[in-house]
């Protein structure tokens, strides 16, 4: 099993509706090693994060790019590159 720990996160659309996430995150494994990675995961209104089987829907290539800009913009998108 893999534990998935979110370091930043940056999110499209309005409260109340499912939610578009990127997220920055540290990926601790069983046997005590760990990766970090970027990943894309929807957040339901009541701010639980929703598995798709490991995908996550983009919905446009526009919403991929404006996740992309808020995380450069926050100041986490290339800075997290080796972790």
């Amino acid at each position: 099993m893999t534990t998935v720990n979110r370091i930043h996160e940056v999110k499209l659309g309005n409260e109340g509706e499912d939610r578009l996430c990127f997220h920055w995150a540290e990926y601790k494994y069983d046997d005590g090693s760990s990766e970090f990675g970027y990943r894309f995961m929807w957040r339901k209104p009541n701010g639980n994060l929703v598995s798709h089987r490991g995908q996550a829907r983009i919905p446009s290539a526009k919403e991929l790019f404006l996740l992309l800009k808020k995380a450069e913009k926050e100041g986490w998108f290339e800075k997290c590159e080796s972790g």
